[in-house]
């Protein structure tokens, strides 16, 4: 997908999953918070204007909460904490590489990110700040999807890069655990739905079908393929949008 004229906003939708050390089993790998910095100075550089979102999976994941006897809910907002963890370690490391940015968090932790703020986050954005959105939409059954799906409408950005830990793009089913699953290399937010593909969740699916919100999934093991894809390289990962 070319690069959208005239419009410089982008969702950046990073795994939680995929910055962690998995040598050391450590939560972060520096060197994977440092491609991270190096993305943003790059996406800058093109003037970008760059809004994150988070997982947690190298933190919490509902599994865990399921195996521990721990009820739903309250494994949800482990979950939403855990996102406000990861995107602190990128803010504080955005800001000692004098990359101006602002965290916002939609769960109540004003000690350490003021509340989301629609309107401040939407002139922030436009003023050059990279704005850090934490703690999901602060409420459970909602995932990290849904609020990259939120943001990217709120803030008016047209495209969701959606990095993805050990999986390259859309498949019909799981190919990790199914060798004959097949890549997709297109498909629309509403076939997606139809056809209950596990790329986001049903809620970012619902958002996002009748808006211009592009989506692209591909890994993200290699950070190049962030500007691949913002370059225009049709190559990479999957493209989903509207009908």
């Amino acid at each position: 997908m070319k690069k959208e004229e005239g419009n410089t906003k982008v969702i950046l939708k990073l795994s939680g999953e995929a910055l962690s050390d998995s040598s050391s089993h450590l939560i972060f790998s520096k060197e994977k918070l440092r491609n991270i910095v190096d993305l943003v100075k790059e996406l800058i550089s093109n003037n970008i204007k760059v809004g994150i979102v988070c997982g947690a999976g190298n933190i919490f994941r509902g599994r865990i909460a399921e195996e521990n006897g721990i009820p739903y809910d309250e494994g949800d907002y482990m979950g939403m904490v855990g996102t406000v963890i990861n995107l602190k370690a990128i803010s504080a490391l955005l800001t000692t590489n004098n990359i101006k940015n602002k965290l916002y968090s939609a769960l109540m932790v004003e000690d350490v990110a003021p509340k989301y703020d629609k309107e401040k986050a939407r002139k922030e954005l436009e003023d050059g700040y990279v704005i850090l959105f934490a703690g999901g939409v602060g409420k459970v059954k909602h995932t990290t999807d849904t609020c990259a799906a939120l943001r990217a409408i709120e803030m008016d950005a047209k495209l969701i890069l959606a990095g993805k830990n050990g999986v390259d793009g859309v498949y019909n089913k799981d190919p990790n655990k199914y060798s004959d699953a097949k890549f997709i290399k297109s498909i629309t937010y509403k076939e997606a739905i139809k056809e209950d593909l596990k790329v986001m969740d049903k809620q970012a699916l619902e958002l996002l079908k009748d808006s211009d919100v592009i989506t692209r999934v591909f890994s993200m093991d290699d950070f190049s393929n962030f500007m691949k894809v913002i370059n225009g390289d049709e190559n990479i990962g999957t493209t989903i949008k509207k009908e």
